[in-house]
């Protein structure tokens, strides 16, 4: 008799064990379940948020990725500024360089450096610096939106331009300049090198001293 309650208890208690298990097991397949929802909904959202990319900039970007270099190849420093834009002619890139007007990560460089993914470039050319982020190695010159897609722009901006009064200069029929009118000519052209053309007379267009606007 006593072993016959043994049995009918292990078998009780082999069956609220069994019974705990499974239903551990649910909430755990149950949780699972819920985590692998919310990380498909979260990948859907994310990829439903993307923007996509404009046609244009997208030909610009494939346009910078064929002028780029073969594989095992450099660019020339000089090579890179002038084929994004940075300087009109390739010899000026070069001059520019040997003129200690370009650094690369704050160090001067000669005209055949190997610029890199991720330098920093520094131009000081026709009085403005530019300060670049090399985005894309390209060897061929291209057209500006294309270059855009080839580096960061880290450049100040451009410094305003001063509008200076041309010298020498009269209303038309005003007559012949007085002596004062000339001195006064005289006085701006030497500020900064600034003349018009010169006429006959030395004075911007007006006749021979002694002469009115029309030479009697």
């Amino acid at each position: 008799m006593a072993s016959e309650d043994a049995d009918e208890k292990v078998t009780r208690d082999s069956g609220e064990r069994g019974g705990v298990n499974r239903a551990r097991g649910a909430e755990d397949s149950g949780d699972a379940g819920a985590g692998g929802v919310a990380e498909e909904s979260a990948g859907a959202g994310a990829s439903s948020g993307a923007q996509p990319l404009d046609p244009r900039i997208a030909a610009a970007v494939a346009a910078a990725e064929a002028a780029g270099p073969g594989a095992g190849e450099t660019v020339r420093i000089d090579s890179w500024i002038w084929a994004v834009r940075l300087i009109k002619t390739r010899s000026l890139g070069a001059a520019a360089c040997r003129g200690g007007h370009v650094h690369v990560n704050g160090e001067r460089v000669k005209p055949a450096y190997s610029v890199r993914v991720g330098d920093e470039v520094r131009l000081r050319h026709e009085g403005r610096e530019r300060i670049v982020i090399v985005k894309r190695l390209i060897r061929k010159r291209v057209g500006a939106p294309v270059a855009a897609q080839c580096y960061i722009d880290n450049s100040p901006p451009p410094p305003p331009r001063e509008a200076v009064a041309p010298a020498g200069l009269r209303d038309r029929g005003a007559g012949r300049p007085t002596k004062r009118d000339r001195r006064e000519m005289e006085r701006l052209r030497s500020l900064g090198g600034l003349g018009a053309p010169q006429g006959p007379g030395g004075l911007g267009g007006f006749g021979a001293p002694g002469k009115g606007p029309r030479g009697r």
